[in-house]
């Protein structure tokens, strides 16, 4: 019989599931859904969720839940990051979930999700470096980990995201101060921890900005995780990209080969962050990883905390 298990990692932005069988050499993925929710989209501090938002949510975790069942599995570990933890309704909106779905979607801190982002990004690089900073551009934050021989040194949840940027600023400019004043304090935390992540350090990306800007230089019509993982581009490049799109309008950016629907407005965001974070480092080159942590909680196993 095969020992299946089910993880979602449920986003600001994207909500994804995976399906995969346990080996023991770690996982093997049998299906993946992906579904751009935008969870973030219209949220308040005085609101939380948007009623629109609560039935997207609701709509795609309903639909998961379905493909779960036809494979018959047990082991399911769901995650909510940065939209629901930071909501007033989020409790809410989780006991709806486990109600209507049966999902237990279990909210967790930045710190954990930085954890398990790791492992999943270790478990797919194929030349894996000894010291590594994996930056996760998400919606609603940024996780920023200095890893070294595989251990993480240094975790940073950021409160930037690319739809927590997008909805909240007008401009380039006012997204880049934004950045700025998040990142100088990132610098700090560094020095305070003793962490230089200048030199011999590489910048492993994950999460989809960092996907979006692979399948673009790619110039991918139909995406594909083999072609986009591990793929490695140059700080020149990014701008380059950076530089084209930043012109065009969301629906002119649709005609963009790589950009997936749903993320024409968000992808300028996530390359101010990223540019951003490499500069101030020094960091010249970008490796993607299409894993992260949906990977990372399919190989964690036991419960979520």
């Amino acid at each position: 019989m095969n020992d299946y298990c089910a993880a979602i990692d449920f986003g600001t932005n994207t909500a994804r599931l995976l399906i995969a069988e346990r080996v023991p050499a770690g996982i093997i993925p049998i299906r993946v859904e992906r579904e751009i929710v935008r969870l973030g989209g219209g949220f308040t501090d005085e609101c939380g969720l948007s009623a629109e938002a609560w039935e997207r949510g609701l709509a795609c975790l309903q639909r998961f839940s379905e493909v779960i069942a036809t494979f018959g599995v047990k082991a399911v570990r769901a995650s909510a990051t940065s939209a629901v933890r930071d909501a007033v309704n989020g409790c809410l909106f989780v006991e709806e979930v486990l109600r209507r779905t049966g999902i237990n979607l279990v909210v967790i801190d930045g710190d954990e999700e930085a954890r398990l982002t790791l492992k999943g990004v270790l478990s797919a690089l194929d030349y894996p470096q000894d010291k590594l900073v994996v930056l996760d551009v998400g919606g609603g934050s940024t996780e920023f980990t200095v890893s070294v021989h595989g251990t993480p040194v240094f975790i940073k949840s950021m409160p930037i995201g690319v739809v927590r940027l997008t909805e909240g600023f007008r401009s380039i400019i006012e997204m880049t101060e934004r950045v700025q004043t998040v990142v100088d304090q990132l610098e700090e935390d560094l020095s305070i921890a003793g962490v230089d992540v200048s030199g011999a350090f590489e910048l492993v990306g994950t999460a989809g900005t960092a996907t979006t800007i692979a399948a673009i230089k790619l110039e991918m019509v139909d995406y594909d995780y083999r072609k986009v993982n591990n793929f490695t581009v140059a700080r020149s490049d990014i701008n380059e990209i950076f530089q084209r799109l930043s012109p065009l309008t969301p629906r002119e950016l649709l005609s963009v080969k790589g950009l997936e629907k749903g993320r024409e407005d968000l992808i300028i965001a996530g390359l101010v962050i990223i540019t951003s974070v490499m500069d101030r480092f020094g960091l010249e080159r970008l490796k993607v990883s299409d894993f992260g942590l949906l990977e990372g909680l399919a190989l964690s196993g036991g419960e979520l905390a």
